[in-house]
């Protein structure tokens, strides 16, 4: 089972923020991800969507980057679990910046804002983009996500 915590540190909140949709979205991936493993744990997770300006912030304190970003994951026990409970990590979105970007990619901010998360969810159960070679296994592994939730390219 999958506990998750979304929180908003934004003005408004978009039409697009089903947080049933969001949980169903988050918990696929993490079922699909670690197939058996998935019933016999419990896990948690956080999200919070901010603004360009919070993120930037976050992004400075912990990567010494002064910049927004559009989305930050912080993986818990990345190498064991130290309770009863998987604490899976947070994962921080900045509204501002997926907004941005589906201007930019001309496609909608939902699936902008689905594409972040599931590429942040993604960083929390070990994939990474840095390596040419794993940037292509993350980016397929994105692009099969989303086809599943019909959040593809416009």
């Amino acid at each position: 089972m999958l506990d998750v915590d979304i929180s908003y540190d934004i003005p408004k909140i978009d039409d697009f923020f089903d947080e049933d949709k969001i949980k169903e979205f988050v918990n696929y991936i993490l079922k699909d991800e670690k197939k058996e493993e998935y019933d016999e744990n419990e896990y948690y997770l956080s999200i919070l969507v901010t603004t360009n300006e919070e993120i930037r912030k976050i992004n400075f304190e912990y990567r010494n980057k002064d910049m927004p970003t559009d989305v930050i994951s912080f993986a818990y026990n990345e190498t064991e679990n130290f309770g009863e409970i998987n604490m899976l990590g947070d994962i921080v979105i900045s509204i501002d910046r997926v907004k941005e970007q589906s201007s930019e990619y001309e496609h909608s901010d939902k699936r902008e804002f689905y594409y972040v998360l599931c590429h942040g969810m993604l960083h929390l159960l070990g994939y990474d983009h840095i390596d040419p070679d794993d940037k292509v296994v993350m980016r397929k592994r994105e692009e099969e996500i989303l086809a599943a939730f019909n959040y593809e390219r416009d």
